[in-house]
């Protein structure tokens, strides 16, 4: 049955037998539909038309350095944590022309390009990722300034959330605020739930366009018991977090240590690969190319992502002013955790553990920051003591 009368803040039921519906709403309503897929030996984003698109009774394993898929015998839709891409690939796409021009004589003509924006239905969306869309929103939305390509892309997504069932070896959102629940910036968020031989969704409503779209799906109002399961089901993925970064007064932490013994350690180590950049759903470092025909009649540019782990990124007139490994990866954490909250208010990691698995040689942030704090503690510690010493 479905449920014409539903309203804000509202739970419903979704048995997983009407997950189509639900996604040929969003289809009817002129959106394409994307979320979780197999591809490339792994859970990736890509266009869904079918729910047999989703990936499953698939389920991922991490940990630093290692990304496998895993087939379950089991028939959940969303039984794994995040992969190697992240929605700023569409939203922030990897390689956007900003214009053309064509010579006009003596002079070029810039033309008009009509950019055809789709309109995206983001399906099963991490509460982590949800925190990375609204920093980039930060970032290329707020202040004088505003990058039309991507709040064209932005304007009028669709958001279905999921909240995390589980969590893999290298989440560390908990310590980080962003999860493992989803609590705003969504349309709809839904929680699986798999119990005997039951498989359904709940799914909380956030905004009258979420509450439109379960109108036309046969769906029933939650029960308390069925609430009570989404606590349930969240309080046993937190206990699965094992990573966490201790954020208090980081940025001071960061920044008094800029010479810390520890970046050399870490640059013997680092590939500057620049992976985790790659992977990242907040980094948003960018080149632009200008290219031009062999006639010299057109021309055009081009943005595509970059890394500051480049050399060429940190070049400039008179040399690279970033040419040592050390001080690239000094530059890329220092700036996640300490000067992106000095220039957008917030910090620019949401735990998702994506650099850490990506990582070949499996850095772990978390460890980097623990083992300055850890130094810095030690040698306050025997600063106190010594000071003790003299006045005895």
């Amino acid at each position: 049955m479905t449920a014409p009368s539903l309203k804000i803040r509202e739970t419903v039921i979704l048995e997983s037998t009407h997950f189509q519906k639900l996604l040929d709403g969003l289809i009817k309503r002129g959106y394409q539909v994307v979320g979780p897929t197999l591809g490339e030996d792994a859970i990736v984003y890509d266009e869904l038309k079918s729910v047999t698109d989703l990936p499953i009774g698939y389920t991922d394993e991490q940990e630093g350095g290692k990304y496998r898929i895993k087939k379950q015998n089991d028939k959940a839709f969303f039984n794994h944590t995040v992969g190697p891409h992240s929605w700023k690939k569409f939203l922030f796409p990897s390689e956007l022309r900003m214009w053309k021009a064509k010579r006009n004589g003596n002079t070029f003509r810039f033309l008009t390009d009509n950019e055809k924006v789709k309109k995206f239905a983001f399906v099963g969306v991490r509460s982590c990722d949800i925190h990375a869309i609204f920093i980039q929103d930060k970032v290329f939305t707020s202040g004088k300034f505003a990058d039309p390509h991507y709040k064209l892309r932005r304007e009028g997504i669709f958001i279905l959330a999921v909240n995390c069932g589980k969590a893999s070896s290298t989440c560390f959102c908990a310590s980080m605020n962003t999860g493992p629940r989803a609590t705003s910036g969504f349309d709809l968020a839904m929680t699986e739930v798999l119990e005997n031989e039951k498989h359904y969704f709940v799914i909380e409503i956030s905004t009258e366009l979420g509450a439109d779209i379960l109108r036309e799906v046969p769906c029933i109002k939650a029960n308390e018991e069925e609430i009570r399961i989404v606590d349930s089901v969240l309080q046993n993925t937190t206990r699965q977090i094992r990573k966490s970064i201790d954020t208090a007064n980081i940025k001071d932490l960061l920044y008094n240590n800029y010479e810390h013994p520890r970046w050399n350690d870490t640059a013997k180590r680092c590939l500057a690969c620049a992976n985790c950049t790659m992977v990242c759903p907040t980094c948003f470092c960018a080149t632009v190319e200008d290219v031009t025909d062999l006639t010299g009649e057109h021309a055009e540019r081009w943005r595509k992502w970059d890394s500051c782990f480049t050399m060429d990124f940190s070049y400039i007139h008179g040399g690279n002013i970033r040419s040592s490994t050390k001080s690239r990866y000094r530059q890329w954490l220092t700036h996640k955790l300490a000067t992106w909250i000095d220039q957008f208010g917030t910090s620019g990691c949401v735990g998702c553990g994506r650099c850490i698995t990506w990582c070949p040689v499996a850095i772990d942030i978390t460890e980097e920051v623990s083992a300055i704090r850890e130094s810095e503690q030690t040698a306050e510690k025997k600063t106190t003591e010594g000071l003790e010493e003299q006045r005895s």
